[in-house]
């Protein structure tokens, strides 16, 4: 604990003096344009990720980046969404996973967890990347695991449209959803192309977005 202590003194001597204008236009008020939705794992940091001050995303981290489909008893992160998108205004929602996910892992290689009930019953909001990720023949476990992410991901992007906030903004074309899946080990990112509905290389195709409304209501 005392690394993070001496962290914070580091912060508070060094960090915010460099910063000083932008912690005073912070102090009264916040305008992101970006709900980031990640893991809780402690290798995966939104804001370092995509290089972001503070003020720029609004976070939500939890184990495998999970959005419960909305029902009658929201919880909080059904309240943050709704916060995000109806309150702040947010243009983009970005579900981000990653590789090496122990959520995922303990998903794909069906690990009991009645030693963890809550977390057995959290990852219930990625049975059907489950379900529909064992119909598929994989190469190996780690294809599979790799696989699952993918899959959750899309399940996660259909259960945030359940939302009325979410489903609001897509009909009126002012907001745009994200997949990304962030690998560790190389720093890169796959995203979801809406279109093709397969996962391509962010940094080869950086507009890449996995639902557009406006383009959506062109089409519909």
């Amino acid at each position: 604990m005392q690394d993070i202590i001496d962290g914070f003194l580091k912060f508070q001597r060094d960090a915010f003096p460099q910063r000083s204008k932008l912690f005073k236009q912070l102090a009264t008020s916040q305008e992101p344009t970006t709900l980031f939705i990640a893991c809780s794992d402690s290798r995966v940091v939104p804001e370092l990720l995509t290089q972001r001050e503070p003020g720029d995303l609004f976070v939500i981290r939890n184990a495998g980046n999970i959005v419960p489909s909305y029902g009658p008893e929201p919880g909080g992160v059904s309240a943050t969404v709704e916060y995000a998108v109806a309150g702040l205004g947010v243009t983009d929602i970005v579900i981000c996973g990653h590789s090496d996910c122990g959520a995922m892992t303990a998903i794909s290689t069906c690990k009991c967890l009645d030693h963890m009930p809550a977390v057995a019953n959290w990852l219930r909001y990625a049975e059907s990347a489950k379900v529909v990720n064992a119909a598929r023949k994989h190469a190996s476990p780690q294809a599979r695991l790799d696989s699952l992410i993918r899959e959750n991901i899309r399940a996660q992007l259909a259960n945030i449209k359940t939302h009325p906030s979410v489903a609001l903004a897509l009909e009126e074309g002012r907001l745009t959803l994200h997949g990304w899946v962030y690998d560790i080990g190389t720093g890169s990112i796959d995203a979801l192309d809406g279109e093709s509905n397969r996962f391509v290389s962010l940094a080869e195709h950086p507009l890449t977005a996995a639902t557009s409304l406006q383009r959506e209501a062109v089409t519909a």
